[in-house]
């Protein structure tokens, strides 16, 4: 086991780490960032008590893969957080989903096809390259979730 002690000299680049060292392969990895986000919403053509306006604080895990760059990053996770914000949060915190998404019934399974179409599409428009959504996994509750994975989004 090794010993906790605190560093000698902090690893500087360039001198003792070189810039072709800093991605370690070259293999597509898979990144993922988790969010929540609290919303209300009801449901059409539904017989039960979802009909009537409700809230939920809903939890969405994006999972992003690609190559690392050569810094060895697929996606920084601040840009990731900025594309979450700017394209996607704004139509979902504290909105009545009915009124701010496309005409849809607001269920978790309709939902989770917009988000992840959504982040593809910011994706490409911020030029990450070789960067594609592998699932979205939306959570209503803290134990029922939709998920669209990108098979099943490209293939059928």
């Amino acid at each position: 086991m090794l010993d906790f002690r605190i560093v000698d000299k902090l690893q500087k680049l360039d001198e003792d780490i070189q810039r072709d060292q800093l991605r370690y392969h070259s293999k597509r990895v898979l990144v993922s960032k988790e969010f929540t986000f609290d919303a209300a919403h009801h449901l059409h053509a539904y017989d039960g008590k979802c009909k009537n306006l409700h809230g939920h604080t809903y939890k969405v895990v994006l999972g992003v893969s690609g190559y690392p760059d050569d810094r060895g990053l697929v996606i920084d996770f601040g840009d990731f957080k900025e594309i979450w914000k700017e394209k996607i949060e704004i139509y979902l915190d504290h909105r009545y989903l009915n009124e701010t998404l496309p005409p849809m019934n607001t269920t978790a399974e309709n939902m989770v096809v917009w988000i992840y179409e959504k982040l593809a599409e910011a994706l490409q428009e911020k030029g990450f390259d070789g960067a594609r959504v592998e699932f979205i996994r939306l959570y209503e509750t803290p134990t029922s979730y939709a998920e669209a994975r990108r098979e099943w989004m490209e293939d059928e």
